[in-house]
């Protein structure tokens, strides 16, 4: 089997023993949800936050300062922009958070013709994120048809989310050897959520695991 992109993503954390159990996994990214509306809103510091992986904060919509503000307060590695924000929104946040933080924009995916958005976001975001388009902004649980992004034709790599779950492994192995061409390729990672948690914000480190031992990258055999 061909090697998985290195980085796993796993989002919507919010329980100091489950976020240190989690990045005991040797996970590369765990994300922190700051949208009110979420069933995973971090509604204050939790009492452990990650330092030996990167640490994203998820923000919908958000006042420019307020994100600025949280991403000093939690010092994080990445902000995930998961709204409508516009390319002249992220510049302008880009210009009070400096260029330690990097930005990953996410994009709802149904068909071919919802990639078209991410053109304008060249140059802006250092990752995109291709979620399935539902009823929620994000951790809907369901997938989207991944051979639509064999139209994906930007050079700015992305993250594929939207209900990836344990039974997966097989598929995305399927997906990186041969699945979408040139848009494989573009794929650094995956996002991993909803399909792997016991209540919102609490995930089954066990099942982690499992999932985590089936994908065929070496560096990401748990210890």
């Amino acid at each position: 089997m061909n090697p998985m992109p290195p980085i796993i993503k796993v989002c919507g954390m919010r329980e100091p023993d489950n976020i240190r159990a989690v990045e005991a996994l040797g996970i590369d990214l765990i994300g922190f949800i700051f949208w009110p509306r979420s069933s995973r809103y971090v509604a204050q510091r939790p009492a452990y936050l990650p330092e030996r992986c990167k640490r994203v904060g998820v923000f919908v919509d958000e006042d420019i300062e307020a994100v600025r503000s949280i991403a000093a307060d939690y010092a994080l590695d990445y902000i995930q922009l998961q709204g409508h924000e516009s390319p002249d929104y992220i510049r302008a946040l880009c210009s009070v958070c400096g260029a330690s933080v990097a930005i990953i924009k996410a994009f709802n995916i149904a068909t071919a013709a919802d990639l078209d958005q991410t053109a304008a976001y060249a140059g802006v975001a250092d990752l995109f994120l291709f979620d399935t388009k539902g009823k929620a902004v994000g951790g809907n649980g369901e997938k989207f048809d991944w051979t639509v992004l064999s139209a994906y034709d930007g050079d700015v790599p992305f993250l594929l989310s939207g209900g990836i779950g344990p039974d997966d492994a097989e598929r995305l192995s399927d997906f990186f050897s041969a699945g979408c061409g040139s848009a494989a390729a573009k794929c650094v990672g995956i996002d991993l959520n909803s399909r792997f948690e016991i209540a919102p914000a609490l995930k089954n480190v066990a099942s982690l695991r499992r999932f985590l031992t089936q994908l065929p990258h070496p560096s990401h055999q748990t210890h």
